[in-house]
């Protein structure tokens, strides 16, 4: 494409439209580092494998001291002057840079807002049922929304559903404490319920009752190995003298000829 004579505009529309028509036909840019042959520079800052400087070297004797230690060069600060290469083993670089973020995201915790739909006439029955989900859901450290949903002539008397509501904010207080209070909005009542726990405290809570019913069912238990110490004290104890041990036995008389 020629862009002599083209204003800066036109220059960049063009290289906007190049780039989307690059991705439109497969291509990506890779966010991944560039490694050994793909490093496209005379000279590198080469930090060595422990983090020592080693200082501005040709990019030849950087992939040269690479091969020699057995890693690769990777480019770990693309817009230095000149580019910053490491010495890594870049395959367990990635590894552990894997299992990291893994470990992040499962560290991390989202509150999530839970709904649960009601009715003002609800069975004694189904309210059970409906109170042990919020149990549940506040257990875990997550919000319930508790909507109320009014029907026909119920709409006419929405102190129903305030009662209601208020009961069950009553019934799970130890749980949970009302974040928002009821409020009217067209055929139905809405209240939010907040964890006192944490969302975080929930998981780690969940995460020790599971390694404790694992190793239940594995059949191992902190008294089972308290009972086999002591039996491994007993068996390597001496064992007492007793008094008919320490007595001396009668000399044998001689017999008679």
């Amino acid at each position: 494409m020629a862009l002599r004579g083209w204003s800066v505009e036109n220059r960049r529309y063009a290289a906007v439209r190049q780039a989307a028509a690059w991705c439109y036909r497969g291509g990506s840019i890779s966010a991944e580092p560039r490694i050994n042959d793909r490093i496209r520079v005379p000279e590198v800052r080469l930090v060595g494998p422990s983090g020592e400087q080693v200082g501005i070297v040709p990019l030849a004797k950087a992939l040269e001291l690479a091969q020699e230690y057995d890693l690769d060069l990777v480019e770990v600060a693309a817009t230095a002057r000149p580019p910053v290469c490491k010495l890594m083993d870049y395959g367990k670089f990635k590894y552990e840079s894997a299992m990291k973020a893994r470990e992040a995201r499962k560290n991390q915790a989202h509150t999530v807002i839970k709904e649960m739909k009601l009715r003002p006439k609800i069975d004694p029955h189904d309210y059970d049922t409906k109170k042990g989900h919020v149990v549940r859901f506040l257990k875990q450290g997550d919000k319930v929304k508790i909507t109320i949903m009014f029907r026909g002539r119920e709409q006419s008397r929405p102190e129903l559903g305030f009662r209601l509501l208020q009961r069950l904010a009553s019934d799970v207080e130890e749980l949970g404490f009302i974040e928002s209070n009821p409020k009217q909005d067209g055929r139905n009542m809405i209240m939010v319920l907040g964890p006192h726990k944490k969302k975080t405290e929930a998981m780690a809570e969940a995460r020790e009752a599971q390694a404790a019913r694992k190793a239940e069912r594995q059949g191992y238990t902190p008294d089972a190995d308290a009972d086999a110490e002591a039996a491994d004290e007993a068996a390597e104890a001496p064992a007492e003298a007793t008094p008919e041990a320490t007595s001396e036995a009668p000399a044998e008389t001689p017999s008679e000829a």
